[in-house]
């Protein structure tokens, strides 16, 4: 399992992220987490990483490892009011990760997260990255403005846009 999955990073390419991530992809993934925003008071990063490094890949560090790294390295977690949400895609295993801070994690049940990453998942496979992503950010907007409803007082402390590692 190590070997196939080394080869999976090692096969996954930055082209391919930028041939599924277009400017037209991300752009639309920007325009969602801006409008999700609008409507309550949470903070969304979209985050996509092309492969994990060969020592990451030694060591099988785990996909919610890296996106509870990357929660730390982007600031998601240093919101004035713990209120980030970091949406991660590692392209070479396909997989989603979402890591909330604890202002939102603590009202928001795992098993709720878990169907967000479940559905951007299943259209990946299928080769749907643009609606993916969108129904993944729709999704956590949702899941924002059940739990904290209202509209960003502190302003905007994250941008909108996707990053791609």
């Amino acid at each position: 399992m190590k070997f196939l999955r080394l080869l999976r990073h090692l096969a996954t390419t930055r082209w391919s992220t930028r041939r599924h991530f277009t400017p037209q992809v991300r752009q639309a993934i920007g325009q969602a987490v801006q409008e999700c925003e609008s409507r309550h008071e949470g903070e969304i990063r979209f985050v996509v990483e092309t492969a994990l490094d060969l020592p990451e890949l030694w060591h099988d560090l785990p996909s919610r490892q890296r996106a509870l790294q990357l929660f730390g390295l982007l600031g998601v977690w240093d919101t004035e009011h713990n209120n980030g949400v970091l949406i991660y895609v590692l392209l070479a295993d396909r997989v989603v990760e979402i890591v909330a801070d604890r202002g939102i994690a603590a009202r928001i049940a795992p098993a709720e997260w878990q169907a967000v990453c479940r559905q951007m998942e299943h259209h990946y496979r299928e080769g749907r990255f643009s609606e993916g992503s969108v129904v993944g950010v729709l999704g956590v907007g949702a899941l924002l403005g059940r739990h904290f409803p209202g509209s960003r007082g502190g302003g905007q402390e994250l941008p909108d846009q996707p990053v791609l590692l």
